[in-house]
This record gives structure tokens, sequence and C-alpha cells, in this order.
């Protein structure tokens, strides 16, 4: 079986460019001083003026300290092997994460924006949530499930931070797709409890938010929902800073619609958080503990055994010989 190396820095690798400029400097230095000392005199005159000087500890301390590059290179890329780290079982129970990525959430009435607010309540949430099976589903205009319910937490977190507008092409905000997209994780045969839990501003254009929860909460899921934003309203700016206009020029003003997030909390069996409350990660972990649990697959942390100390140990070694060793030979020549 071969072993995997991965470099936490790979971008990094780049300085063994450093090695290669080395060579292509030394040799020519080489082929300029070969050519000068031509010019100055004869060839056995030469060997006379530079008796004691080694060509073989030339190149050697050069070896040497380019060897040292190319180690200290690989040791700032930090190589290490990922060892085997089996599954664990444990109990947990399912929990979907559904996140509001419309443009409303680029408004600033929070800062730095909502959606970096609820990205940020999410992936806190995901900390706090490890133990549970989790899955993940991003909404607009319409709602597609990025992640099925897993133990790997590591790709949940991934998504999280990548999370933006561009992930769903349909502008709009449509809070029943999204409640819709979140139930279809769930897996009929799991004995293990549910919970969806809905991250949004509120804003929902089609309207068809609470006609969902009454099929949602048949199925036996509880609806979470977190609201983000501030209750006055701002007018939304895009990524790029600038205010966003509708198609007759007018600005876009977005006001986050609590009232319907804590009716649809209510009528699933839930509860209503605010993502900037204190405790509200907290609150929402203990009660997704309460549910019933079933055995879980638990993806282990894997464990890397790390390999840059030696190369930075090996790097040092080396200028320390390279600096030790002379440039000459005494009393002999070459």
């Amino acid at each position: 079986m071969f072993m995997r190396i991965y470099f936490q820095n790979p971008g990094l690798m780049w300085l063994l460019a450093a090695v290669a400029v080395q060579g292509l400097l030394l040799w020519g230095y080489w082929r300029w001083r070969q050519r000068t000392l031509g010019q100055l005199g004869s060839p056995v005159l030469m060997q006379r003026l530079l008796q004691g000087f080694s060509t073989r500890r030339f190149w050697l301390k050069n070896a040497l300290f380019g060897l040292a590059l190319v180690l200290l290179a690989l040791a700032v890329a930090d190589p290490r092997v990922e060892l085997s780290a089996a599954e664990a079982k444990g109990q947990g129970a399912d929990v979907v994460l559904v996140l509001d990525v419309s443009a409303s959430m680029w408004a600033a009435d929070v800062s730095p924006n909502r959606l970096e607010r609820a990205r940020s309540f999410a992936l806190r949430a995901v900390s706090a949530l490890e133990g549970h099976r989790l899955g993940l589903v991003f909404f607009a205009g319409d709602a597609f499930a990025q992640l099925p319910l897993t133990t790997d937490y590591a790709a949940v977190r991934v998504l999280l931070q990548q999370a933006g507008p561009e992930f769903i092409a349909l502008a709009g905000t449509d809070v029943g797709a999204a409640i819709e997209a979140g139930s279809r994780l769930f897996e009929s045969s799991s004995t293990a409890g549910r919970a969806l839990v809905l991250i949004s501003d509120g804003e929902d254009h089609e309207g068809q938010g609470l006609a969902r929860v009454q099929a949602v909460q048949a199925a036996g899921i509880r609806l979470f929902t977190v609201g983000v934003g501030r209750p006055e309203g701002i007018s939304v700016t895009g990524p790029n800073g600038k205010p966003l206009r509708d198609g007759t020029g007018a600005l876009v003003y977005s006001r986050p619609n609590f009232t319907l997030l804590r009716e649809v909390a209510q009528v699933g069996g839930g509860r209503f958080l605010e993502a900037d409350a204190a405790g509200a990660v907290q609150a929402l972990a203990s009660e997704c503990d309460r549910l019933q649990k079933a055995a879980v697959m638990l993806k282990a942390q894997p464990q890397y055994a790390y390999y840059y100390v030696w190369l930075a140990l090996g790097c040092w070694i080396l200028l320390i010989v390279e600096q030790w060793l002379s440039w000459r030979l005494y009393p002999s020549s070459t």
C-alpha cells in the first residue's frame, strides 16, 4: 500500500524554483570564471596562482546549499501522511441546515452583511452539533441540496465557507422550496429524530413557506428558524459594494420578516432564534440533543504524521556542513 502524501501549503512549492535559479546562476558564474581566467594568463600560471583551490569542494558546497534549499521549500510546504483512522459508532439525530443565499442576504444592516452572519452562525452550529448527522441545503428563488446527511463535518464547513448567491441561478426567495428540499434529505428508514434549521432573513417572495410546514411536521420533522438582520431593514448592496436596483432602476430595499420565521417555527414544532442573540447556537444544540437518537457512523478526524520538522532539521545540518567546508584544500591543489 502506498502512502498518500498531502501538502498543507502546496502553493509554497514554487520555492523549489529557487534551486533551479541557483543552478543557472552557478553555471553562468562557472563559465564566466573559466573564460576570465583563460584571458588572464596561461593555464599553468592560473593553476599556480590558484594553488589550493578545490574544484571538488566548490561544487560540493553549492550542491549542499542547493539541497538545503530543496529541504527548506519542502518544509514550508508542510508535507504530511494521513494515518488510517477507522470510523466510530455513535448516537445522534438527523439535522438539515437550510441556508438562505438570496441577494437580500447581501444587506449590510448587520456587519459585514447578513450572509456572513448567517454563515458564521451555521459554522458555529456545525461545531456544536458534532455527533449528529448533518445535511445542507442552499436556497434563493429555488433550493438545492448541497450535501446529504453525513458526519463529514469538514465537508459541511467547506461548502458553508463558499456559500453565496452564485450557487442558485434563480433570483428571489422561496422559503417553501427550501423547506421541501430540506425535508427530502431525511431518510424514511431512519429512526433518528429529525430537525430542519432554516437560517434566513425571512423574506419569502413566493409566500408558500407556511403552507409547506404542516406537511413537514406530519413527517416528524421539527422546524427551527434562525433570523438574520435588523427589523428596520436597509437598502441592499451587492458583493462589489454598489447598491442593487430593480428593473425600474429603484433601489432594492430589504426588511427581515421575523414574524414569518416565528410562525414557521411555531407551526413546525420548533423554536425561533436570532443569529446574533447570546447563546443562540447553544440553544439550538440543546434542542437537537433532546431529539431521539439512532446509531450513526462518526467519521473520525484524520490523524497525520508530520515531516516538516525533520526537513527543517536536515536543512539546518546541511547549511552547517556547507559553512564548515572550506573553499580551499591545504596544501594540495587541483
